[in-house]
This record gives C-alpha cells, sequence and structure tokens, in this order.
C-alpha cells in the first residue's frame, strides 16, 4: 500500500517496517504528551489511534507503561504499606515475592492479559515450589528437589486463589490510576478450595488439657483459660495488657494483638472493629489470672535488674512479651504432656464455640463472646450439638479447675 496519508490522518506516518500514529493526550501526571501507537498497516495503525482519540477524550491516558513488577513495588510501597495492618501488608508482600512476580513481573501492565494470568494459575496449580524458588538448592544439605527427587510442594488452591486475589487488587489500584482500563485479573476465575474439616477438641479433652496445665504448672495456663473459654486469639492473648483487665469487675477489653511482622514484635490494634470488645470474665477466668498476676510477681523478683518492665499479662521470666512462634510451641508440647490430641491452636476458637454451646449460651451471645462478624460462622460451631455426658463434662471442669485454683 502506497505511504500517502490519507485526509484526517496526519498523524499517521510510514515507520520502520510498517506505520506509527500518536495522539496529544493528558497524562495521570496533569501533563501534556503524545502518545504513539504502532502496526505493520495503515489500516491497523489507523484503528489503534481511533481508539486511542477516543481514550483521549473519555480521560488521562498514560504515555508509558511499568513492567508488572515495577508497578507492585510501588502498589506496596504507597497504597498497601500506608492503607492496610501490617499483617496484612506483609501478607501481600509475601503473594507478590512468591507467586506473582515470578510469574508475571515481567509483563508490561498495560500489555498483560487475560490469557497470561489464565496461564500463570495453572502453572501455579501444578509448580512445584521448592522447585520454583530453590528452597532446597539454599540448604546447607540438599534433599530433595535440586538432588533429583522432587518433593511435589504444590500450592494449594487456596494459596493460589488468595495470590490471584492479590492481583485483582492491584489491578484494580492501577484502573483507578487510570494506568489500564481493565482488571484482566477480575476476568479469571480460580475454584474455591474445599473446606477442611476440622476435629477441635471435646470440653472432655479441653477439661483434660487445662487440668494438665493447671497442676503442672504452666506459666501459660491463663491464657489457655482465655483461649479456650472465651475464644481469644493468639495475638490477642499474647498482646493483652493489665491495663486491659479489670479483675474487680469480672472484664477484660481485647483491643491490642501482637504479631511477628518482618521479623520484629509488632504490638498494634486488632484487625477489625468487630474483633474489639468488652468481654465478661467468668470466675475461671478470673481465677486464671490472679495466679498469673502472683506468677509474674514472683518471676521479676528473681530477674532483679535485668527485669524489662512491659504491661503485658503474658510475659518471659524476664519480663519480655512471648514470641507467637513459642506459645505454639508450648501449646504443641502442653497438648502431648496432657494426652490430647494435637490441634491446630487457631482450632481451640472452635472448642471453645462447643463449650459454649454445651452452656446453652444463646447463638447472638456466642457470636459477640466469639467476635465473629457474620451469625453464619457461629451457626457452623452450633452445628454439633454436645450431648449431655459432655455437658456433665462441662460442669465437672469448672467445679475441678476451680477447687484446683483455691489450693
Amino acid at each position: 500500500m502506497s505511504g500517502k496519508r490519507a485526509n484526517g490522518e496526519g498523524s499517521i506516518y510510514p515507520y520502520r517496517n510498517g506505520f506509527a500514529a500518536y495522539v496529544w493526550v493528558d497524562t495521570p501526571e496533569g501533563k501534556r504528551k503524545r502518545k504513539y501507537v504502532y502496526g505493520k498497516t495503515r489500516e491497523e495503525v489507523h484503528d489503534k489511534w481511533i481508539k486511542l482519540h477516543t481514550e483521549a477524550k473519555e480521560g488521562p491516558v498514560a504515555t508509558s507503561s511499568p513492567t508488572l513488577a515495577q508497578y507492585l513495588a510501588r502498589w506496596l510501597r504507597e497504597v498497601v504499606e500506608p492503607d492496610l495492618k501490617p499483617k496484612t501488608a506483609e501478607t501481600y508482600a509475601m503473594h507478590v515475592r512468591l507467586y506473582i512476580a515470578p510469574g508475571l513481573g515481567s509483563k508490561r501492565l498495560d500489555k498483560l492479559t487475560v490469557r497470561d494470568v489464565r496461564t500463570w494459575v495453572n502453572a501455579l496449580l501444578e509448580q512445584c515450589q521448592c522447585c520454583a524458588q530453590g528452597l532446597d538448592a539454599k540448604r546447607d544439605t540438599p534433599r530433595c528437589c535440586s538432588v533429583g527427587d522432587c518433593c511435589e510442594r504444590i500450592p494449594s488452591r487456596r494459596t493460589v486463589q488468595d495470590a490471584r486475589t492479590v492481583l485483582r487488587s492491584a489491578l484494580t489500584n492501577a484502573m483507578a490510576e487510570e494506568l489500564i482500563s481493565k482488571n484482566v485479573a477480575g476476568l479469571v476465575k480460580v475454584r474455591s478450595a474445599r473446606k477442611v474439616k476440622r476435629n477441635p477438641w471435646s470440653v472432655e479433652e479441653a477439661r483434660q488439657f487445662l487440668e494438665a496445665a493447671s497442676t503442672a504448672p504452666d506459666s501459660l495456663y491463663a491464657a489457655y483459660v482465655l483461649i479456650l473459654v472465651l475464644g481469644f486469639r493468639r495475638g490477642e492473648v499474647l498482646g493483652l495488657t493489665w491495663e486491659s483487665v479489670d479483675l474487680d469487675a469480672g472484664e477484660v477489653t481485647v483491643q491490642m494483638q501482637l504479631q511477628r511482622i518482618r521479623r520484629r514484635l509488632v504490638h498494634d490494634e486488632t484487625k477489625t472493629e468487630a474483633s474489639t470488645a468488652t468481654l465478661p470474665l467468668p470466675q475461671i477466668c478470673v481465677t486464671a489470672l490472679q495466679r498469673r498476676r502472683k506468677e509474674q510477681e514472683l518471676a521479676q523478683r528473681a530477674a532483679g535488674a535485668v527485669w524489662v518492665d512491659s504491661d503485658f499479662v503474658f510475659t518471659t521470666r524476664y519480663g519480655t512479651p512471648i514470641d507467637p512462634r513459642n506459645f505454639n510451641r508450648g501449646f504443641a508440647k502442653r497438648s502431648a504432656s496432657a494426652g490430647v490430641r494435637r490441634i491446630r491452636l487457631h482450632d481451640t476458637r472452635h472448642t471453645c464455640g462447643s463449650l459454649l454451646a454445651a452452656l446453652d449460651v444463646h447463638p447472638r451471645v456466642a457470636m459477640q463472646i466469639l467476635r465473629h462478624s457474620k451469625i453464619a460462622v457461629t451457626m457452623e460451631v452450633y452445628t454439633h450439638v454436645p450431648s449431655e455426658s459432655t455437658r456433665r463434662a462441662l460442669r465437672k471442669l469448672g467445679k475441678h479447675l476451680g477447687k484446683q485454683d483455691r489450693k
């Protein structure tokens, strides 16, 4: 085809082995710049040119586009870290670092397609992450993937779903900044993973565990009581301060949590407003906390000058906060010595729900104690109606520990 320009195509011209065109646009930064389009034929460039004119009339148009990795780094730094909770921001950064950037980071933000995202999702569902991240190769003595024996450490469907959600959130922000016109991650669906059926402790097992912790004695006994009876989360119980405990009034206020974030302990507000609440303390909790206060006073006298003053209810023997990972280890060790099944620490919240159900606590009240945001979540606990023998065991739990704590 002739290189002669047609009427109205003053900005289309021969370029290298094809054609090029430009349109003056307003950028998101408020500047006036040329935006170029390219193609092998005049007709192809003309179509792109018309589309670009339309975009320019509708609003600002970016004249250059970063790679997805470059954009995600800025998004994490300027949007995620200032706006979200530290733990959530750390989780977003983890998904970007381990899954999104390695698979899609080199793609230009404005060139990312639905097919790119779909290919990435499918690859994640089949790819051993030990191989992909070189985890075995980093060990002093490789034992699996780097020696030819793949451990098949494939991400769960839930992990892949979460990674896609983070990508979708990032691209939603890119649309808000008018860097892209559509969110391709939102057009790719990942089938939901099946819910893992948890098998929390029965009331009898909870009684057996607490009896063992009380008899030991275990300095974390009061923490276990709060977790099992009031449904405290790990971060909430470790972040609890004496300022939030009123033993005379029999109340405790849940408003802070302690978490390890980027290799340091962070004492911060609870994740949501629904997680913050003032709860009544049953007598077993009051007794346990009274014992804990005496234990802490003895520990302070024993530590002397090396004691670190803090208001935390649960501390090491030197007054420093307890690392969440050490709390997990202590819980697992106590479970083994008590002769009960080993369960996840988080599953104790389901045990708490069973205790409340066994006490005939109304679901709405239980919802308040467990601080669920939706009644449906609470009702999942109430699908397992405790037997009369379980109810008797619960009554025995309160009486037995109450007697022990008065000794």
